[in-house]
């Protein structure tokens, strides 16, 4: 079935966050992540395909609409457009604070760059961190440009949104865990004992980790330069701080 100019709207306006919230719906594109979207708990509300793909027998018991190759650019995000995109319906989590007890647990004080908070997602997800909780005014996990940078990785990592400033003292409070945060001046990760359960604090990109929240950080940690270069770069790119810092902990302290 030909796709339908309404749902060609519905599915560009999807682009957009509160259009996202009013129908709880999010876009995924390529065969790699709607491949790995049929195999998880994530229900498919209806695919689009390029009239010229071969549709796999698996696909044939889902809703699916046949859209030509300009169609398909236009309903992209992608620069090259993909094959195949899902409209997938948005699932609802509700956190459990038993669900961080062991562990490490990321927290993200207003990211927002897209790019960012998926590579973030696709690291955690290699390092076997299972949740992530957000400020509010961090970037939409649904946000097609961060489901497309996660590379599936959002299938298996929680991500909830939260008041950081209420969040931290009441992990604190039930885990009885440490809250780390990365800083410009701190202590040196190589050099510190981490904890194996923890709660790891990094900032945005451009202000890093806001005063309100560094005020109730227990322990402040920086990754120092190696360069021998008296002008080096300032700092790290977040995600960057982030993949070196899950590292650190997991090396110290085995698999998660």
């Amino acid at each position: 079935m030909e796709i339908s100019k309404s749902k060609i709207s519905l599915i560009n306006s999807l682009s957009i966050g509160k259009y996202r919230k009013v129908h709880s719906l999010f876009v995924a594109e390529g065969e790699k992540i709607v491949s790995e979207i049929l195999q998880s708990k994530l229900r498919i509300k209806y695919l689009i395909c390029d009239k010229n793909y071969k549709i796999p027998d698996l696909l044939q018991y889902i809703e699916i609409f046949s859209a030509d190759n300009n169609t398909m650019k236009k309903l992209s995000n992608l620069k090259t457009q993909s094959q195949i995109i899902a409209v997938v319906e948005t699932p609802k989590y509700e956190l459990d604070y038993s669900n961080l007890l062991n562990g490490l647990t990321l927290c993200l004080d207003d990211i927002q760059d897209p790019g960012n908070l998926g590579t973030i997602i696709r690291i955690c997800d290699w390092f076997g961190i299972e949740n992530i909780i957000c400020s509010e005014n961090s970037v939409d996990l649904y946000n097609p440009k961060v489901i497309q940078a996660t590379m599936g990785a959002f299938l298996r990592v929680n991500v909830f949104y939260k008041n950081l400033s209420e969040f931290i003292p009441e992990y604190k409070k039930i885990t009885k865990n440490v809250c780390y945060g990365t800083f410009l001046k701190g202590k040196d990760i190589y050099k510190e004992n981490l904890a194996e359960q923890a709660l790891i604090v990094l900032g945005n990109e451009g202000n890093g980790i806001s005063k309100s929240l560094e005020k109730i950080i227990d322990s402040k940690l920086f990754i120092p330069s190696f360069s021998k270069n008296e002008k080096h770069s300032e700092s790290l790119n977040i995600s960057m701080a982030a993949a070196i810092t899950c590292s650190e902990f997991c090396r110290k302290s085995g698999p998660v």
